[in-house]
């Protein structure tokens, strides 16, 4: 039996498993099933994901991401800003580093306990979606900011049935075959929005989501007209900060910034 070392890891309410792969002593067939097991709540660590580190030949290094359901992901703004304050107080990489996912390079900078990563460009934006859900329109709009999002403008959060109306959301044909996080928006002034999201492979409201929280603000920017940067309140009563040009209708240079902290180190049994 394999004994396999972890650390336990927290951004703005998001908490990962972080495990250090470089060497390979976990099969990448046992990756998707490891998480699985221990992403369970109450049974297990308990987890929003698992990040796994591997070696790359095109940044300082690899990350992955595997949610509780086994499935994989392209890419986390939150568990990417964990895993960077990772690598760097383990000495993986130095405080700027760059990060390949499935998902593109990313750059990470660590200050503290504070994390600013640049993400990809968002991409395929489509405007005034109309979802049939429960026989009610729902007008929408989607972005992808490394994974893909739902956003939703709504006038007040706490009245939203976020696990209900977010899995019909994630799982609407108009998103199919993968599917798409779903975003419900409140704004608040112009850099400044509230937002709680419903993350595919959790399959239930999370207290934060990083590239939810980019989505939820170009698409603030764009629609609402609010500039950048725009601070996003999370569920978890946290903050995070998203930085942006947009020029033409395009977004470029976007940043996500917020704290980070790495909450405990152990040992599971890989069974």
């Amino acid at each position: 039996m394999n004994r396999i070392r972890f650390t336990k890891a927290v951004a703005t309410g998001n908490d990962f498993i972080i495990v250090d792969n470089r060497s390979a002593s976990i099969l990448k067939s046992k990756l998707a099933a490891l998480a699985k097991r221990v992403c369970e709540r109450k049974w297990s660590i308990g987890a929003d994901g698992m990040l796994v580190i591997e070696r790359s030949e095109a940044a300082d290094f690899k990350m992955r991401i595997f949610n509780p359901d086994g499935s994989e992901a392209e890419m986390c703004g939150n568990g990417s800003r964990c895993i960077a304050l990772y690598a760097k107080n383990n000495r993986i990489a130095g405080k700027a580093m760059t990060i390949a996912t499935l998902a593109g390079i990313l750059n990470a900078t660590v200050k503290g306990d504070t994390v600013k990563v640049k993400l990809p460009d968002p991409r395929d934006i489509k405007w005034n979606l109309c979802l049939i859900i429960h026989k009610c329109p729902y007008k929408v709009n989607f972005v992808n900011t490394g994974v893909p999002h739902v956003v939703y403008f709504v006038d007040d959060l706490n009245k939203v049935d976020v696990r209900d109306l977010g899995s019909h959301m994630r799982g609407h044909k108009e998103f199919s075959p993968e599917g798409a996080n779903a975003d419900f928006v409140k704004v608040i002034n112009k850099h400044h929005i509230k937002v709680r999201t419903y993350e595919r492979g959790v399959e239930d409201e999370t207290l934060a989501c990083g590239t939810g929280a980019v989505a939820s603000a170009v698409i603030s920017a764009e629609s609402e007209k609010l500039e950048s940067p725009i601070t996003v309140q999370t569920r978890g009563g946290e903050k995070l900060k998203v930085y942006f040009e947009l020029v033409e209708g395009y977004f470029r240079n976007v940043y996500l910034e917020g704290a980070a902290k790495l909450v405990y180190e152990g040992v599971m049994k890989d069974v």
